[in-house]
């Protein structure tokens, strides 16, 4: 089976009249069809700088980012991005900002609507969809965000951070869920977080990048032993700690 992403040598810095910055060093990985991939690494080494190469909204000064075999062009329409903050406009009701991306691209169907409704009635948003985005709690405000972002049927899904903001609870709740979406709709997707255990728990596998400039210090394989995987069961699962422990270590030999 070919990669569906292929992230080859890429290297990046920032330059400012005051200097130049490095961020990215080198850093090569695959990500495979239907495959969730973490990334963690010390605070500031530049988790979200990567993502936003693969996106294309940044082009590497080495190497190269792929998908399915060609380049990664800015805006590409075979990826989806939710950012850390939902961007939910207030003046627009929940079903209209959910229509926002379709309605940007001019790509609103009969198919698409059939499955933006499918979406809202088994996510819980169905009954909200006339409310505006104030009137939903942090979690239904993330789950209306990754519909908005599904409902353009993207090839690979780039998360980062989105349940940053989230109190504990409802961060493990909503985790949950949008683990468990992504998993039926077989969407691969890669996560930028801080929290190790969201990371194990969701993640087919999990890359560490050192301090900036980020290079990959090790790419974990999770493999639970556990039926049905959640990412809430996941942590219930006997080697979750063993995989925390390990990735703890890692995380402080490379900060």
């Amino acid at each position: 089976m070919n990669p569906l992403l292929e992230v080859r040598d890429v290297s990046l810095s920032y330059h400012t009249p005051s200097g130049e910055t490095k961020a990215l060093s080198h850093i090569s990985f695959d990500l495979m069809p239907g495959e969730f991939l973490a990334v963690v690494g010390p605070s500031g080494c530049g988790k979200s700088t990567l993502l936003n190469v693969i996106c294309g909204l940044l082009r590497p000064e080495e190497g190269t980012v792929l998908m399915n075999g060609t380049p990664i062009l800015k805006g590409d329409p075979r990826i989806g991005y939710m950012l850390q903050k939902d961007h939910l406009l207030e003046w627009r009701t929940v079903y209209k900002n959910v229509l926002l991306g379709l309605e940007i691209r001019k790509e609103i169907t009969v198919d698409k609507l059939s499955y933006i409704e499918n979406m809202l009635r088994i996510y819980g948003l169905d009954k909200f969809r006339s409310s505006r985005p104030s009137q939903l709690s942090g979690g239904m405000r993330q789950r209306a965000a990754l519909i908005r972002t599904l409902a353009l049927k993207p090839d690979l899904l780039l998360l980062d951070e989105p349940f940053s903001a989230l109190d504990y609870q409802t961060r493990l709740n909503v985790s949950d869920d949008i683990g468990t979406i992504l998993q039926k709709e077989k969407k691969p997707a890669i996560l930028v977080t801080h929290d190790i255990s969201e990371a194990i728990s969701m993640a087919d596998r999990v890359i560490i990048l050192t301090k900036r400039p980020a290079s990959v210090a090790d790419i974990i394989s999770i493999k639970l032993d556990i039926e049905n995987r959640t990412p809430l069961s996941s942590r219930n699962a006997p080697d979750f700690k063993s995989y925390f422990n390990l990735i703890w270590k890692e995380l402080n030999q490379n900060a």
